[in-house]
């Protein structure tokens, strides 16, 4: 097991300096709307005023980084342990991404690097794959590639080169956010505000600091950048050339985002349904909705290709979706015109059109591909959202993980105390008021096609691209709630919303003629005063406490692990094969380059029934069954971990065990209620009876290596 523990004997050392005079909020309502009458003027200061804005997203994006990246050293000392240490502190997944970075530094030339990650052969034994298809480790690739170019290995370890990136892109990912903020209200005070929310909600807006090489953390920021293109974009009555620079960002950085994270085609399934929703109700030109389309599809093919034509983005619902959704268009032309019930009996047949057409193309093209790569996710949700209870040992391990459960209440405990949560609360209310009003309005004008042509007839107005905005985060905010890894999503976007409302003269204005007080004055007084006094309480606050933070200085301390590590490296051949859990194995993958039984990138089904198969290890199975399973994915060695073994982190029907056994048809062990169908298995628990060391086991098995966490066994060579 892993842990953090205070550092002893460290000398008391200067607590790192992140604070830094943000420019007055007063000046900036003064540089925004006080302008000078003469048009020079006016121009000098929206220059000025775009300077100072500017170089302040820059400067708080820089100040997010080096926090962070401090936080990370001070949590782990990580530029005082081992290089094994620091290998066995990228966790799960995040070692096996890694060792492929390590492995394309280690390779003589890069033609020979790339061979190993195509025909790659030792991260599952007894099969050659081709890794840049299965995963999307393309930005392992670019970052060698750039390592081993620039001259700079006399100065940076390969390992700060690749942390120090990922720091540098939360830098990019916040100042995305400051500027879809700024965008929307049109003051750069409500993108101060939302870097400070993003700071300040750390443990709910980021994670990066202890699961670095995690896909999401590489994907987010590009999807912030995306956002904040989408919000300019949408905006109405742009130059030609504005237009085009803009939709090139939005490809550049949906493709970025697609290929760096192998879940993306989900997030941008959600971003195509904000497009239909706002589309089909007439709160966004059609045109741009079709650009958008268009650029999502575009983007993933592009990414299909790069990973050598993976059939599961070929059958991702992203792609059947926007497809169906542009053929629909095509087939219902006058879909808006007519009255208000008509336009609402056309919606529906729309959606039904739409649905239908999504689910026929979907089950044909993975009909055509054979493709299954991603049964497990569709398995799991109709589990977790009560579509009948289920064996099936994917979903379920899914469904028994924290991170896949709701979104536990503690985390609007703590988005409160920030005010964040109240501020977005107030901030989506008004929005929502806004929307449902100029949605109605739209449907109700049967005098024209495009009803946003006439929208300044109506009391209530809606941006395009704060609507954009508005649905995003609401349909986001659903997946957050369903699913609490999706929280970081919801989080960050949060606070741009929230604060961007707290700055913004027309949600003021709505409020404001909402409890009869609408005042001109009391408008420009709200926008301005409400941010300020929230900056000020979150410095008065949250500052001593991150200062705190920084000066507690712990280090990493998990010796079971690094004797593990060390003793394959010294007692095992280079070519054995190891068996165990997905997580420790990532590990092995990295810290001794040895051949793998299993891995912890779950999106493959041959995987996946050969990660059920090697777990039997923790089932109720034989000693003949165990070695027979083991043996035919060539395992010259299996490594047990008490603490799945013996696991109390999760309860009954939740731990690993319980899992297999119900899979199995087994009864589970313990206290507690069993499904009338299982029935006690004919041997005990493979796991706690191989250490008894009877006849039986140690025929199959040869006990070479033990310590307080972790037993290996080498397998013998008997038929």
């Amino acid at each position: 097991m892993m842990y953090i523990r205070q550092r002893k004997e460290v000398k008391t050392a200067t607590a790192t300096e992140v604070s830094e005079d943000f420019p007055a909020q007063e000046e900036n309502g003064k540089l925004e709307n006080k302008l000078p009458s003469g048009c020079t003027n006016r121009r000098f200061w929206n220059i000025l005023s775009f300077t100072v804005g500017g170089t302040t997203a820059l400067g708080i994006g820089l100040l997010t980084s080096v926090y962070l990246a401090t936080l990370h050293e001070n949590d782990l000392w990580f530029s005082n342990i081992k290089e094994v240490e620091r290998e066995i502190s990228f966790r799960t997944e995040c070692g096996l991404y890694y060792s492929y970075y390590k492995q394309m530094l280690q390779s003589p030339t890069l033609k020979q690097g790339f061979h190993g990650l195509i025909y790659d052969n030792k991260t599952e034994s007894m099969k050659t794959i081709n890794l840049l298809q299965r995963m999307n480790i393309y930005q392992e690739v670019f970052l060698s590639i750039l390592y081993r170019v620039l001259p700079i290995q006399k100065y940076l370890e390969p390992v700060y080169f690749y942390i120090y990136t990922l720091f540098g892109l939360q830098a990019v990912y916040v100042t995305a956010l400051y500027v879809t903020s700024w965008l929307l209200s049109g003051t750069w005070l409500s993108g101060l505000l939302a870097a400070f929310w993003y700071v300040t909600n750390r443990i709910d807006t980021t994670r990066v600091e202890f699961t670095i090489p995690l896909r999401e953390n590489w994907a987010l920021p590009f999807f912030a950048i995306q956002i904040a293109a989408i919000t300019y974009f949408l905006r109405p009555h742009l130059q030609s050339l504005s237009e085009r620079l803009t939709l090139l960002a939005i490809f550049i950085s949906t493709f970025l985002f697609s290929l760096t994270w192998q879940f993306n085609q989900f997030m941008m399934l959600v971003q195509a349904f904000v497009l239909f929703i706002l589309d089909s109700l007439d709160m966004l030109p059609a045109a741009k909705a079709t650009w958008l389309y268009g650029i999502q599809i575009t983007g993933l093919l592009l990414v299909c290709i790069l990973q050598f034509f993976n059939s599961m983005i070929l059958g991702s619902l992203l792609i059947s979706f926007n497809l169906s959704v542009l053929i629909a268009r095509k087939l219902q032309k006058n879909l808006k015109t007519g009255n208000f019930l008509n336009r609402i009996r056309k919606l529906l047949l729309h959606l039904f059109v739409v649905f239908c057409l999504t689910l026929f193309l979907n089950n044909i093209t993975k009909k055509i591909l054979n493709l299954k790569s991603d049964e497990h996710i569709f398995n799991f949700l109709k589990a977790k959202f009560g579509f009948g209870a289920t064996r099936d040992f994917d979903a379920n391990l899914y469904l028994c993980e924290e991170a896949f459960g709701l979104l536990p209440f503690n985390t609007f405990v703590r988005l409160s105390d920030t005010l964040l949560f109240y501020a977005y609360i107030f901030v989506l209310s008004i929005a929502v008021i806004a929307a449902l009003v100029v949605a109605f309005h739209n449907l109700s004008d049967s005098t024209t096609q495009q009803s946003m042509s006439k929208m300044g007839q109506c009391t209530v107005d809606l941006k395009p691209e704060t609507a954009y905005n508005l649905i995003h985060t609401i349909l986001f905010g659903f997946l957050a709630l369903s699913t609490m890894r999706m929280k970081y999503l919801w989080t960050s976007h949060m606070c741009v919303f929230a604060s961007f409302g707290l700055c913004s003269s027309e949600i003021w204005g709505l409020f404001l003629k909402l409890v009869h007080l609408y005042n001109p004055k009391r408008i420009y007084i709200m926008q301005y005063s409400v941010p300020i006094l929230i900056l000020l309480y979150l410095c008065y606050k949250f500052w001593p406490g991150m200062m705190d933070e920084l000066s507690e200085l712990r280090e990493f301390y998990d010796p079971d692990t690094v004797e593990l590590m060390n003793w394959i490296n010294s007692n095992t051949p280079r070519k054995a094969v190891f068996a165990g859990s997905m997580q420790l194995l990532a590990g092995v993958k990295l810290c001794t380059g040895r051949t793998l039984t299993n891995h912890p990138h779950y999106e493959d089904n041959g995987l996946r029934e050969r990660t059920k198969a090697v777990y039997q290890i923790y089932a109720k199975r034989s000693p003949e069954e165990v070695h027979a399973l083991l043996k035919s994915f060539g395992t010259d060695y299996v490594i047990l971990e008490d603490s799945i073994c013996y696991e109390r982190r999760h309860h009954r029907g939740c731990r690993l065990r319980d899992l297999l056994d119900v899979a199995n048809g087994h009864t589970m062990d313990g206290p507690g209620e069993n499904d009338p169908n299982l029935k006690p298995a004919d041997h005990p628990r493979f796991c706690e009876e191989i250490k008894r060391n009877l006849p039986p086991y140690m025929a199959h098995f040869t006990r070479v290596f033990q310590n307080k966490t972790f037993h290996v066994y080498k397998l013998s060579r008997n038929k």
